[in-house]
């Protein structure tokens, strides 16, 4: 049967760089940079839902760079924004600065020239310790140098033919009797409260009224003034709703990645970009958002994130990197709980990349290989790292004695026969493994479902090893157990290890069993078997 011709290195960043690819070539447009786009919030602390973005960008181009097009990432943070909440863990004092640009809100710890600035230094913080290369843009500075101005002035001339659209688009009214701009009010110094009446494009003049606004479900009020901004003068900005657009088109962006909530934005803006701006509109990946483990959406006032930042102090960049390129549908829930089975999971990625098998199926073979290398940014090592599971360093970092946990670890990972000689990865692998354990809130992790054989095996293994005197006869129970009840040994270990390290491998058990004690491990696999 003929297999699926393999584009790139056949994962799906490599079919949405073709894609694109291919879309410009109809389009007629040079090929000589195709830039892509990701947008950085800077109103809250950033998520892994917030950098995500950036990273899938990231990856797009790199796969346009496999496919030999130079390429280049802007990331442009929409620090003009006005704030709409108090994030979780920010000074009460901020809700007098509800609705006015972040850009110009005081930074509330003082480090910074300003509320944006401090946030967006955690947002490109994160992405530098993840290994993302960009162009950074600030919406404050591209408005305040007249970046935008050409794409304002069309998109304010032509306003009532826009409201008119998105009406039409997506059933909202409001920008047939209002501008889709927003000006800074020159009294309350607050953005969004303000409602653009109309443009005099003589003057590049908007006229507005301090109206008010509902942020969420609030409403806020106005000061009443009223009064002309020039749009050439950075005290306004474009509302989301054709902003988009005005960006592409002034910084030539051919791709551009968004999330499932931005879909009647996106709608409008690849219109508004076509039929006002003349400029063919990016081609689009769409994502769902990271929820948290009880489904809810990662949020910045609810607090209930998972930071790059805090990911990384318990794993490597390429175990986060490749939460995001495993895939691009579908929702997921991620917490720190989840560090474990990425870790584990890109070793094993990385186990098949440098070992000689080879998956018969020539597409799922190049799209293992390829999500290990966009994992790895394209930069692979000559040859593969320590690989012990996660769990296993977690629970023998946790009983080493302070002051010799390394020596204690390694020794007991030698004696399994899994390491020959401490190194400096190792080091950090078990203190990174270490503080996961320590950390605060921990759960237990979720024993797979097994088969009723395989429960049958685990049961007589744990009942028969407490009176084991030594690592062979422990050793020998397995194979007993397994035998009695059916099992190879290729399908009992697997289910022992998942319960004890929630991984399908592990040391040898006999050796791990005596250390970490018969009747302990014979309690923890009849508790998880609920017996």
């Amino acid at each position: 049967m003929e297999q699926a011709n393999i584009i790139g290195r056949g994962t799906w960043l490599d079919k949405v760089a073709q894609e694109t690819l291919d879309r410009e070539k109809r389009l007629g447009r040079s090929l000589s940079l195709v830039r892509v786009e990701s947008g950085l919030g800077a109103s809250g602390l950033p998520h892994i839902g917030s950098v995500g973005d950036a990273i899938r960008s990231y990856g797009v181009k790199l796969a346009l760079e496999t496919l030999g097009y130079k390429s280049e990432l802007i990331a442009y943070s929409d620090d003009f924004d006005g704030l709409r909440k108090v994030p979780a863990g920010f000074p009460a004092w901020l809700k007098d600065y509800i609705s006015h640009p972040v850009s110009r809100i005081p930074d509330p710890f003082g480090c910074h020239g300003s509320y944006a600035e401090h946030v967006g230094s955690l947002l490109r913080e994160s992405l530098d310790r993840v290994g993302v290369e960009y162009r950074f843009q600030s919406g404050a500075d591209a408005y305040a140098r007249g970046l935008l101005n050409d794409q304002m002035r069309k998109i304010l001339s032509r306003s009532q033919e826009i409201g008119k659209k998105i009406n039409e688009l997506v059933g909202q009214s409001k920008y047939e009797e209002a501008l889709p701009y927003t000006a800074v009010c020159h009294d309350c110094k607050r953005i969004y409260v303000t409602q653009a009446k109309s443009f005099d494009p003589e003057r590049d003049a908007v006229h507005y009224v301090c109206e008010g606004t509902k942020l969420g479900e609030k409403l806020v009020k106005g000061c009443g003034y009223e009064g002309d901004v020039k749009i050439t003068e950075g005290n306004g900005k474009l509302m989301w709703k054709v902003e988009f657009a005005a960006r592409w088109s002034a910084f030539d962006i051919r791709f551009e990645a968004y999330g499932k909530e931005l879909t009647d934005s996106v709608k409008i803006n690849d219109w508004v970009a076509e039929s006002v701006l003349g400029f063919p509109s990016p081609y689009h990946a769409r994502y769902e958002l990271f929820q948290d483990k009880s489904g809810r959406k990662m949020s910045k006032s609810v607090g209930n994130l998972v930071t790059p930042v805090e990911w990384m102090e318990y794993a490597s960049p390429e175990s986060l990197r490749l939460l995001m390129y495993k895939r691009i549908v579908g929702a997921r829930n991620v917490s720190i709980e989840d560090v474990p089975s990425y870790m584990d999971e890109f070793d094993d990625l990385e186990e098949y990349y440098f070992s000689k098998k080879r998956d018969a199926n020539r597409m799922k073979d190049a799209r293992q290989r390829g999500l290990y290398e966009y994992s790895m940014f394209l930069k692979t090592p000559q040859s593969k790292r320590v690989h012990v599971p996660y769990r296993l360093l977690s629970q023998l970092a946790a009983v080493a004695p302070e002051g010799s946990v390394d020596d204690f670890v390694v020794k007991r990972l030698s004696a399994y026969g899994m390491v020959s000689a401490p190194s400096p990865e190792l080091s950090t692998r078990i203190a990174w493994a270490r503080k996961w354990e320590r950390r605060e809130g921990k759960s237990s992790f979720e024993v797979p479902e097994l088969t009723p054989p395989a429960r049958a095996a685990v049961k007589d293994f744990a009942l028969s090893i407490e009176n084991a005197p030594d690592p062979e006869s422990v050793q020998n129970a397995a194979f007993d157990a397994a035998k009695k009840n059916g099992l190879r040994a290729g399908e009992f270990f697997p289910a022992v290890y998942s319960i004890l390290l929630g991984s399908d491998r592990g040391p040898r058990l006999g050796p791990y069993v005596m250390d970490a004690g018969k009747a302990e491990v014979s309690r923890r696999l009849l508790d998880a078997l609920g017996k």
